[in-house]
């Protein structure tokens, strides 16, 4: 079973969001949770990126490179990538995993590959 990221549609004004929010940017008129979730792509393009060097015990690894993508509907996320030469606009694909574990929890994100 594949596992996905969740954008959130407005059902007042289709408006999407991610993270999830409690009131549209489009309309704030309406109740909290009008909203229906929607997968967001796995591909897109890499605006940015870095490499963090002082991480907490629960990442079990020396470094961790962190990107800024814009998928291709237009959103963008911070994802982990696993990219040996990373360069600002190239193409980029995802996938849903582990990102970091802890004693009884695994937490999941987007984790970007060259596409």
């Amino acid at each position: 079973m594949a596992r996905e990221i969740y954008a959130y549609k407005s059902r007042v004004d289709g408006t999407l969001h991610y993270p999830m929010k409690m009131i549209s940017r489009g309309n704030r008129d309406h109740d909290f949770f009008e909203f229906d979730p929607v997968p967001l792509p796995k591909t897109g393009k890499l605006l940015t990126f870095t490499t963090v060097y002082n991480l907490p015990a629960q990442y079990e690894v020396a470094t961790l490179g962190l990107g800024i993508v814009e998928l291709e509907n237009g959103m963008r996320m911070l994802g982990q990538i696993e990219i040996d030469d990373p360069q600002i606009g190239m193409a980029v694909k995802g996938t849903v995993k582990v990102v970091r574990r802890e004693t009884y929890d695994d937490y999941y994100g987007m984790v970007f590959t060259a596409a």
